[in-house]
């Protein structure tokens, strides 16, 4: 029997974790109003406090290329990060931030940052992000070909501005099709594959 290969993209809640078993109080993926098949898992992860896209497969050959730093696939987050950042400030990621990685110096592949307006089409998080009158906020689109842990957050903290709200748009050119959490959508190997640009080891 051939095996059918199965590719969806999700809106990861925020609070959510992305694997499929509960931990810690909090609820994973198996919560989502949608049975995936039984042998199909996240690729790659978003943190708990972190919300928008995530793929899923069954297809075992699709995580190495995802993962692979060589192969530098370009992930697109939007961010809400306290103070009013300028364009300047967004200049300091073209040259990689200086953050800690599991104690040591790590610098970061250059990455594109750029002030946005804040996103119309945003669902409301629950909890809200904590509003403070006498600190203003930004919204900013920042794209990076790596992925360590926090690797978006220490980021922006590196350069004096921490992250509040993160949500994943876009792997490659596939993005957020639904801007509703827990959505799920299935997608064709073609679309799929065109799309986030990756190549099956």
């Amino acid at each position: 029997m051939t095996q059918r290969w199965r590719y969806f993209s999700i809106y990861k809640p925020y609070g959510m974790l992305s694997q499929f078993t509960d931990e810690g109080g909090n609820p994973g993926l198996a919560h989502l109003d949608f049975r995936f098949p039984s042998d199909c898992y996240p690729l790659g992860r978003l943190d708990r406090d972190s919300e928008g896209l995530l793929l899923l497969t069954n297809d075992a050959a699709v995580n190495q290329s995802l993962l692979d730093p060589r192969n530098a696939h370009p992930r697109t987050y939007w961010l809400q990060v306290e103070g009013s950042m300028g364009v300047s400030d967004c200049e300091k990621f073209s040259n990689g931030v200086i953050i800690s990685i599991d104690g040591k110096e790590f610098r970061t592949r250059p990455a594109l940052v750029e002030l946005i307006d804040p996103p119309a089409n945003l669902p409301d998080r629950t909890p809200p992000v904590r509003f403070r009158k006498s600190i203003p906020t930004s919204w900013i689109s920042l794209t990076l070909t790596e992925g360590k842990n926090r690797q978006v957050r220490k980021m922006t903290a590196a350069v004096g501005f921490p992250t509040l709200r993160l949500i994943r748009v876009a792997v490659g050119k596939l993005a957020l099709p639904e801007w509703k959490p827990g959505s799920v959508t299935e997608w064709s190997s073609s679309d799929f594959f065109e799309k986030t640009g990756i190549k099956k080891a």
